[in-house]
């Protein structure tokens, strides 16, 4: 039981409050007795002083009053101890003791610092004798004593019904505090087992409560992680198999002879060839930004020779495609820290995803102005057919099917969106997407935003 945590929580809790509980009863006891002590004590003075007052207006002196008082002391039951004088000793108006007691010897004479701390016995307005108390408990009759052990039973049962009490509490505390730490290990179990989309009830608006609530939204993402993870398989399987089913179906036609080896379909099957280094590239662009070692070759570029750089690259392809292809940049624009081979990529990427939602007679326009703290902000913008509010939030996403830039046979790898924002990530910024920018509902523009120091 102990190995168990619901073990050491009731063991705990029992502890506790077992010792709480002794340690209660205990205090009470001993508050107890004095209180019953004190009420004897005080009891017990009044009734000596009250009898030898008695005895001296009865005789007019303290001839035989040790005797007489010893008298009235009442006698136990029969087999039963005697009961002890009361705790005083007697001593009359000169100090001289005459019934003795603890400290007090017989006809001794008393300081007069003990006698101030007596009790006076008057007669007629004078002072006769002292009662002196001594440090003794007082005597208890069978009534007291019987008083005193019922209390003290009612003292131990109340302790054990305490402990009882704290028992009951114990396994209910313990089993409301474990039961979802073993929800939680029975979800994280299957989860080690391959089944990630797990959820336990929150029930409590504590920390336990906050733990299931963060872990379901693990799990949460982690089942997401593992369904892209399993959809990337699946597309990166498919784009690695259209191009390999053509340069195989090739290569076997040309050796079995049914097909001669022409420049046209050498350029066909260069051109699949191509196809595949472009994709493991972009694969291994991001397993190098997953990794944390996307390295950057920083340098102070000229901001709007870049941009220069990315229109001239693909200005032929836009003219074929009637789409004009525009630069905007402010001319004070100072040089900025990038890694300009990266950032033709992330730009080339931007491009090239515009240029394939941009129809004939529309325009793609290059800007770059200085962002907010001095940052550099890029920006991409497109008159083109827009992106659904639906796929917006998952444009970035690798292979994501729901954006018209991500379907097949357009010649992309799927990938081109999210190799552009690692790259912005490596440099320290981010990338985002609006959609659309135009009154009429159209248009896309992708937000390169820079930190100053890149």
């Amino acid at each position: 039981m102990m190995r168990s945590l619901r073990g050491k929580l009731i063991f705990t809790f029992l502890a506790i409050s077992a010792a709480g509980t002794l340690i209660a009863a205990i205090l009470v006891r001993q508050s107890n007795e004095r209180a019953f002590d004190r009420l004897l004590q005080e009891q017990s003075q009044v009734k000596f002083v009250r009898d030898a007052r008695i005895f001296y207006e009865a005789h007019g002196s303290w001839q035989g009053v040790e005797a007489a008082l010893r008298e009235l002391i009442p006698q136990p039951p029969p087999g039963q101890p005697p009961l002890s004088p009361p705790p005083f000793a007697l001593a009359d108006a000169d100090g001289r003791i005459l019934i003795s007691n603890g400290p007090f010897r017989p006809q001794a004479m008393v300081p007069a610092e003990a006698l101030d701390r007596g009790i006076p016995i008057e007669v007629a307005g004078e002072t006769v004798g002292v009662a002196l108390p001594i440090n003794l408990p007082p005597p208890r009759d069978r009534v007291a004593a019987a008083y005193a052990a019922q209390v003290n039973l009612a003292l131990l049962w109340g302790a054990l019904a305490a402990t009882a009490v704290a028992v009951l509490l114990g396994i209910f505390m313990a089993r409301t505090l474990t039961r979802p730490l073993g929800e939680l290990a029975a979800a994280a179990q299957s989860m080690s087992q391959g089944d990630m989309a797990q959820t336990v009830p929150a029930r409590t608006q504590d920390e336990l409560g906050d733990l299931a609530r963060a872990f379901n939204e693990m799990s949460g993402r982690l089942a997401q992680t593992a369904r892209q993870r399993r959809q990337m398989t699946a597309d990166i399987a498919h784009d690695l198999r259209t191009p390999l089913t053509v340069l195989s179906g090739y290569l076997e036609a040309m050796a079995e002879g049914t097909l001669s080896p022409t420049p046209e379909r050498l350029a066909m099957m260069q051109q699949e060839v191509q196809t595949l280094k472009r994709l493991v590239a972009d694969l291994r662009v991001l397993s190098l930004a997953d990794a944390g070692q996307l390295t950057l070759q920083k340098e102070p570029v000229d901001v709007k020779a870049l941009l220069a750089q990315v229109q001239s690259a693909y200005l032929a392809l836009a003219q074929g495609q009637g789409v004009a292809l525009r630069v905007e940049v402010p001319p004070d624009l100072p040089p900025v820290s990038l890694d300009p081979e990266r950032m033709r990529q992330l730009l080339a990427n931007l491009v090239s995803n515009a240029l394939r939602h941009t129809p004939a007679g529309g325009e793609i326009t290059l800007t770059a102005v200085q962002g907010d703290a001095d940052g550099l902000t890029l920006t991409v913008t497109d008159t083109g057919s827009g992106i659904a509010a639906a796929d917006l939030p998952h444009i970035f996403d690798r292979f994501y099917r729901g954006d018209k830039s991500r379907q097949e046979g357009e010649g992309a790898s799927g990938l081109g969106l999210a190799i552009a924002r690692s790259l912005a990530a490596a440099h320290g910024g981010r990338l985002t997407a609006v959609s659309p920018v135009w009154a009429d509902g159209r248009g896309s523009q992708f937000i390169i935003s820079l930190p100053h120091k890149t």
